[in-house]
């Protein structure tokens, strides 16, 4: 049956990028069977492909706009330390202002991994599609589109204090180096964690004005979630990253993942425990933390690290980590 109407429209424009994407240079045809992948990390259709101009979908797909997993990964720790800080209920103007800069850096950060990676992506069944290896947006192009996202996440970052303002940029060293450690070490999923969960400092300093003791080991918690989380996520590659000599925890560790998922979560819990202790919340905050500990079980016994989909599955489920702590600690705050 032929296609017609916008729906039609935006599923043959999707069936261009493909083509486009088979004959970018370095693409490959014959991918590992050793794991089941999905084909492509670009949803078939999105709010994108129906909502926004044709002239800004590429760009949209570079901030991974339709995927909103990162923006939670990142504004969770922002959000956990701020509400800690508070004596009562969080201060929704900082949650506001967290959410927005949230999504604004991620987008930045997707964009310049894809610059620096442009030509791996390229070779990675499941990166091919992306909106630089496919040629639907060029390199300049992007890098355009970084200097606005940049700018944009400065005008968010001048509204806190001195001290925030000054730890916020302090974390664009981290977010510089983060995309090359892949090349040099099995670990860039601890690089991640120094990265993504800077929030954890930064959000005690913008309620309190100090860094204090509760957000460094909120901060080491976090960094260990995500070693745990990401290295899930890069179960999803391993057959082409061993091609390309990509190095990451998942390669590294292998069948021995689910034992060490154990130990990274459960350090993980442990620290979150502490920070609490050391904030001295009341019981509800432990309540949503056994929810956590209970979850991060789940997510490890169940998990599948040959089948790319699932990988993919546990990875995002990690959004229920996000609420379950948030949930804990605004209650033990309220309530106090």
């Amino acid at each position: 049956m032929p296609r017609s109407g916008p729906r039609a429209s935006a599923l043959d424009e999707r069936d261009k990028d493909r083509e486009k994407s088979a004959r970018a240079p370095g693409h490959r045809r014959d991918m590992s069977a050793t794991a089941k992948t999905s084909a492509t990390d670009i949803p078939e259709e999105s709010w994108i492909d129906r909502l926004a101009p044709g002239f800004s979908r590429p760009f949209l797909r570079l901030a991974r706009a339709d995927r909103p997993i990162g923006t939670w990964l990142l504004v969770f720790p922002c959000w956990w330390s701020a509400a800690l800080a508070a004596e009562h209920w969080p201060d929704p103007r900082l949650l506001a202002l967290f959410g927005i800069g949230a999504f604004i850096l991620r987008g930045a950060g997707c964009t310049f991994n894809d610059i620096v990676d442009r030509n791996i992506d390229g070779r990675i069944q499941r990166t091919a599609t992306r909106p630089i290896p496919s040629g639907a947006v060029s390199v300049p192009g992007a890098t355009a589109f970084l200097v606005l996202q940049l700018a944009l996440g400065l005008v968010v970052l001048i509204q806190f204090n001195a001290l925030t303002i000054a730890l916020g940029a302090s974390s664009l060293v981290l977010v510089a180096v983060y995309p090359f450690m892949k090349r040099v070490t099995y670990w860039p999923q601890a690089v991640l964690g120094l990265t993504f969960n800077w929030g954890a400092l930064v959000g005690w300093t913008a309620e309190i004005g100090v860094v204090g003791t509760p957000s460094l080991a909120l901060y080491a918690a976090c960094i260990l979630w995500t070693v745990g989380y990401d290295t899930i996520y890069a179960h999803q590659d391993k057959a082409d990253d061993l091609k390309l000599g990509i190095k990451s925890s998942a390669i590294k560790l292998g069948a021995d993942t689910r034992p060490w998922l154990f130990v990274f979560y459960g350090a993980s819990v442990g620290l979150f425990a502490l920070a609490g202790g050391l904030a001295q919340v009341s019981w509800p905050y432990y309540a949503g933390l056994a929810g956590v500990a209970i979850h991060l079980a789940w997510q490890t016994a169940r998990l599948d690290i040959h089948d790319a989909p699932d990988c993919g599955v546990k990875f995002r489920s990690n959004r229920f980590v996000g609420w379950l702590l948030l949930g804990g600690i605004v209650a033990a705050r309220a309530s106090a």
